[in-house]
């Protein structure tokens, strides 16, 4: 019988919007984030803010 993996927790779930970019451009880490459950949404301007918003929803949704 085969193993089907877990659903992923809503409460894990984010929407993340990318900057457009010029064709050819590198990739900018620029857009907008949103936690789907909460509806927290933040702008960032680099990878470390992405990730630093994150962190930071998670830990504050983590269940007891």
């Amino acid at each position: 019988m085969p193993q089907f993996p877990l659903p992923l927790p809503t409460n894990r779930a984010f929407v993340v919007q990318l900057r457009a970019q010029p064709p050819g451009a590198p990739l900018a880490w620029e857009g907008r984030v949103e936690h789907v459950v909460s509806g927290q949404a933040t702008h960032f301007h680099s990878l470390e803010e992405l990730l630093a918003f994150i962190s930071r929803v998670l830990a504050d949704t983590q269940a007891p």
